[in-house]
């Protein structure tokens, strides 16, 4: 099983180095990558990551070898400069809409928008 020019996104560190691995400059919003409820039939991403265009086949955890290209990439797509201007970190698991879960807490209220301002006021203080 060999692909070959797979164009790298990004590549993030592990969620203790950096929390905030899914910011970008036009989306402010702090969060991880991993999408809210985790990706499906994986879970969380702890470690350090790479984001890839297009798809890479066989199991979801299997592990995958990455080198670099034997000929010189020069085609205008292979070259140019990707900006990654939004990263969706809304659930994978039926109709996501909210990115965060203090953004979902903000929306229905109640308790879990207590929750939310609680957290908020306990990260004022440290």
């Amino acid at each position: 099983r060999t692909e070959i020019n797979k164009k790298i996104y990004r590549i993030g560190k592990n969620l203790k180095d950096d929390p905030k691995n899914a910011l970008t400059e036009q989306d402010g919003t702090e969060k991880a990558i991993t999408p809210m409820g985790g990706f499906p039939h994986y879970g969380e991403v702890n470690e350090d990551w790479v984001m890839i265009k297009g798809s890479v086949m066989g199991a979801r955890k299997r592990v995958i070898t990455l080198r670099k290209s034997l000929l010189p990439q020069v085609s205008r797509r292979a070259c140019e400069k990707v900006e990654l201007k939004f990263i969706d970190t809304a659930s994978k698991l039926g109709h996501g809409r909210f990115q965060t879960s203090e953004e979902k807490a903000k929306f229905y209220g109640g308790g879990a928008a207590k929750k939310a301002r609680k957290e908020e006021a306990e990260k004022a203080e440290a």
